[in-house]
């Protein structure tokens, strides 16, 4: 006893167990007023028992395969049940050894990060931190207290973990673990991951893939699989060794899988890349509309990034693929002898007004000049040369180049639209805006406007056919003159050579999109009645009253004239194209939920199968016939090709009995076009995306019901009306005394 004394009464024992004590009431003192709320408030076991967490928003093809997302943080929530068991092996095994056994907090690690963290300021003793102790941290995050903040961090994260392990079972604590913590790349949750990094869902991750993902949660960044894959696989093997230490594996099994590459397969959900970038933009616009009109049962409104919906789209993601991949294969040829065509006389070099003007539409530019810079300032400041990336079809690059200087570039490619719908319906299965989301957000199908061609031609023989006019009903190809509209002469691509006697009937005329005979039938039905029939058939814009509408001077949107199309296999009856069936909440409670819109008749059945006749005489005949000739394709196909002038569009409309798609190639500068028909006609230029879609479809059964579809028989009466002579030639005395250019008074307003 007396030792003990004379110990407590030597000076540096004493104030060794003052300071000792002093520092344990402080830190007793500290975790009070923690837990008191002295320092933000805690949250209750009852707050804790109805944890929401934010999650994405879905976007999911018709056979609900993903597509993408939308999200502030980008999560994707499991069930227990959906976790491989060598995952959760993985996680235990090297995140938190004593899961299992204890209630929240490792004392053994705590006391070892006190003494070496804390007191000794020991970086590499490691954080001691368990499941619940992160899950903690994920779920309220940590604040910066400038003072003592780790310390009062892990208190406050001790303290969650606590009431969550009172609250949660071990099963449910992983699952929330699971569906929470980072991944690398800003990815959120273990489904999230695995479909970004192996493109696969969770349940399918192997054990070498789930020891690559687990391993990554040590460091997010440095570990990443993507950006750094060799500290990525020795961090994997790490993590296989561990599960060998903890009897989850064999050696022979650790050793096999830590020889296996990485095998990303790496897929991000960002709108810039991925699959279908501007149909999930599109869905994303009508989504927003879609909620601003909607509430949730308590009132409140849905949030696009936050409230985990999911929304059921008619897109089908096979089919895409091979939308996107047969633009890429034929763009990417197409531009390089659209620029070799021009060779040194490019408008994006030469033309000095063109560029100025295009220079003068930047948001640059105008930021500049609202700033009251001078024009040399302004083209000063714009010619500073920076580290640019530029979109390349062989590869995209980085140059150090100027704004003028990437204007010019961008300025020289051509782009385009594709659509693809199920003609009865008008369900979207394929939707290419653009070349690529990531430099031309523009899209062509949703937002354009573009002179629509010959592919305008099939509406004006409608309203013919669809007025009595016969099938058979010859016309001849001269140019005619029309003095009521300051002597407009239309012509034909043979120009003067065009034999002026020489007469056809109405499939030749189509089939071979004459102009001249375009008009004249447009002259011989009237102009009210072709702009009606085109209404009826789903252009609800105003078209001009001009004869030259039979030619398609009109400027109509994609989506507008693909439906229109559908009306010829769909019972005369256009359709609207739409892209959401559903959206369901969380919960899979459906919020809204959209059916086709139902139309009218815009013809008659006879009309329609005459009409459809005429065009499969296009591809088998006429100006589309390279799909049989060049692309050796055999389906059952009805089209219609279309050049605007100057070869500054070009079209294709491929029609089959269970879809319909329309292609536009073009400049999105209106002033340059195609140096050469022969290059810019619909036939050279947009026909080839319709090609070599139809092509990747014909080697996939899975596409048996669209590819080996078959138009039904014609009716008699149509198949009677339809058998004549393609042409004739005038008689003999009408060739003498016709003039070799006929003028002719058309009949209509001329406004």
């Amino acid at each position: 006893m007396t030792l003990i004394k004379r110990v407590l009464n030597n000076k540096w024992v004493k104030w060794t167990l003052i300071c000792f004590t002093a520092v344990l009431v402080f830190f007793i003192g500290l975790y009070i007023s923690i837990y008191l709320g002295f320092f933000g408030k805690v949250p209750t076991a009852t707050e804790l028992s109805f944890i929401k967490q934010e999650e994405a928003t879905q976007v999911l093809d018709q056979d609900e395969k993903l597509i993408g997302k939308y999200y502030i943080y980008d999560r994707q929530p499991l069930h227990f049940e959906d976790f491989p068991k060598h995952l959760i092996d993985a996680l235990v095994a090297t995140e938190d050894v004593r899961f299992f056994e204890h209630d929240g907090i490792d004392n053994v690690s705590l006391m070892r990060v006190f003494v070496k963290s804390i007191l000794l300021q020991d970086k590499s003793a490691g954080g001691g931190s368990t499941i619940t102790l992160q899950l903690a941290k994920n779920l309220y995050g940590r604040r910066n207290y400038k003072f003592f903040s780790m310390v009062i961090n892990k208190f406050r994260e001790a303290i969650i973990a606590k009431r969550i392990e009172n609250i949660y079972s071990k099963k449910e604590i992983l699952t929330m673990y699971f569906n929470t913590v980072p991944f690398s790349d800003n990815t959120y949750g273990i489904e999230s991951a695995a479909r970004k990094f192996f493109n696969k869902p969770a349940f399918e991750l192997t054990k070498d893939e789930a020891a690559t993902l687990v391993g990554s949660l040590k460091a997010n960044n440095y570990y990443n699989p993507r950006l750094n894959p060799e500290r990525s696989a020795d961090r994997r093997n790490v993590v296989l060794n561990q599960m060998v230490r903890y009897g989850n594996m064999p050696q022979d099994s650790a050793d096999y899988y830590s020889e296996k590459p990485l095998g990303l397969d790496y897929k991000s959900f960002n709108h810039d890349l991925g699959i279908a970038p501007y149909f999930r933009a599109q869905v994303k616009k009508e989504l927003a509309a879609i909620l601003d009109s909607i509430k949730k049962p308590n009132g409140d409104s849905y949030d696009l990034y936050r409230d985990g919906l999911i929304v059921h789209t008619t897109l089908d993601i096979g089919m895409q693929q091979m939308a996107e991949d047969a633009m890429k294969e034929h763009l990417a040829v197409l531009q390089n002898n659209f620029e070799a065509s021009y060779g040194n006389r490019a408008p994006w070099k030469n033309n000095k007004k063109l560029i100025e003007g295009a220079l003068k539409r930047l948001p640059l530019y105008k930021k500049y000049k609202e700033a009251g810079l001078s024009e040399s300032q302004i083209h000063d400041s714009l010619a500073v040369k920076r580290e640019t990336e530029l979109f390349q079809w062989k590869g995209d690059t980085i140059q150090n180049i100027s704004v003028l200087d990437s204007l010019q570039h961008y300025l020289k490619f051509l782009n385009t639209g594709m659509l693809s719908i199920a003609p009865k319906t008008g369900a979207i299965r394929t939707y290419v805006g653009g070349i690529d989301y990531r430099y031309f957000k523009y899209d062509h199908i949703s937002q354009s406007e573009r002179q629509v061609g010959s592919t305008f031609k099939p509406f004006v023989y409608t309203a013919a056919i669809e007025n009595g006019m016969e099938p058979c009903t010859y016309f001849s190809l001269a140019e005619v003159t029309y003095s009521n509209y300051n002597g407009w002469t239309p012509s034909n691509s043979g120009g003067e050579n065009e034999d002026e006697h020489l007469n056809y009937n109405l499939e030749m005329a189509l089939s071979n999109s004459v102009n001249t005979i375009a008009v004249k039938v447009l002259n011989e039905v009237g102009i009210p009645k072709v702009l009606e029939q085109a209404k009826k058939m789903g252009i609800n814009k105003a078209l001009p009253n001009l004869p030259s509408i039979a030619l398609g001077v009109a400027e109509i949107n994609l989506k507008e004239l693909t439906g229109a199309y559908a009306s010829y296999v769909n019972n005369s009856k256009p359709v609207t194209p739409y892209a959401i069936t559903k959206v369901t909440d969380r919960n899979g409670r459906v919020i809204a939920e959209f059916e086709p819109e139902v139309a009218e008749p815009a013809f008659k059945d006879y009309t329609r199968q005459v009409m459809l006749e005429i065009m499969q005489s296009t591809v088998n005949k006429g100006t589309a016939s390279r799909l049989r000739t060049a692309y050796g394709l055999r389906n059952d196909i009805a089209g219609k090709t279309g050049t605007t002038q100057d070869n500054k569009d070009g079209w294709f409309v491929g029609i089959t009995p269970n879809l319909v798609t329309v292609t536009w190639v073009g400049n999105d500068n209106q002033a340059i076009g195609f140096r050469t028909t022969g290059l810019g006609q619909g036939a050279n230029s947009a026909l080839p995306i319709f090609a070599k879609f139809y092509s990747k479809l014909n080697e996939d059964s899975t596409y048996n019901g669209i590819t080996k579809s078959r138009f039904e028989a014609p009716a008699d009466q149509v198949i009677s009306d339809l058998d004549c002579n393609e042409e004739k030639r005038d008689g003999f005395f009408k060739r003498i005394f016709s003039s070799k250019k006929k003028k002719r008074k058309f009949k209509g307003n001329k406004d």
